[in-house]
């Protein structure tokens, strides 16, 4: 079994050895564009479970519709920034990658643009778990109207802080684009 996986393995390297490795770079620049946008499932999933609870919220307390769609609104765009990062990211593999046309390209770049894109999937959490803040944010105000200031202010504190994973994930792949310290 080793025998046979190396021999795959060597295969590989083989073939990438034989490959221009700008068209490598570019290679793996559409494909991390390509996986870099998966974090936005998480930012539609919230985005739904989002409007999902808008929706219930009117449907509990009728008088509360405006206040339930500013809320509604309000989660969302902030649900939306994983996804903003992510978009950002692509753009940057597909328009300006800054590891395109390097000297010294070779499999380690071709593996950081891969990488960077790969990183970006750690804004799904975000996407999903802001949310479901905005969601809850809704059900708790439908019930209780008057709590809206604080807890609007609880729900924005909370996706803050969701956000973070989705913060890391473009700084690592800002730092593999931009700052690689593998290249130097």
């Amino acid at each position: 079994m080793y025998a046979v996986l190396r021999f795959i393995m060597d295969a590989g390297f083989d073939w990438l050895a034989e490959q221009d490795p700008q068209a490598l770079i570019l290679a793996g620049s559409a494909l991390a564009a390509g996986i870099a946008m998966l974090a936005r499932i998480g930012t539609g999933i919230g985005h739904g479970y989002t409007a999902g609870k808008a929706a219930e919220s009117t449907g509990t307390n009728p008088k509360m519709v405006r206040q339930s769609t500013f809320i509604m609104l309000l989660g969302q765009a902030i649900t939306e920034t994983s996804g903003i990062f992510s978009l950002v990211v692509a753009l940057i593999f597909l328009y300006a990658n800054p590891l395109v046309g390097l000297p010294e390209a070779g499999l380690v770049v071709v593996a950081s643009t891969l990488g960077a894109g790969i990183a970006m999937i750690a804004g799904f959490g975000p996407g999903v778990g802001q949310g479901y803040a905005a969601g809850k944010a809704l059900e708790a105000i439908s019930h209780r109207p008057s709590l809206q200031p604080p807890v609007v202010r609880t729900m924005l504190l909370g996706q803050a802080i969701s956000q973070t994973t989705g913060i890391y994930a473009l700084v690592i792949a800002l730092i593999l684009l931009y700052a690689n310290p593998l290249l130097y």
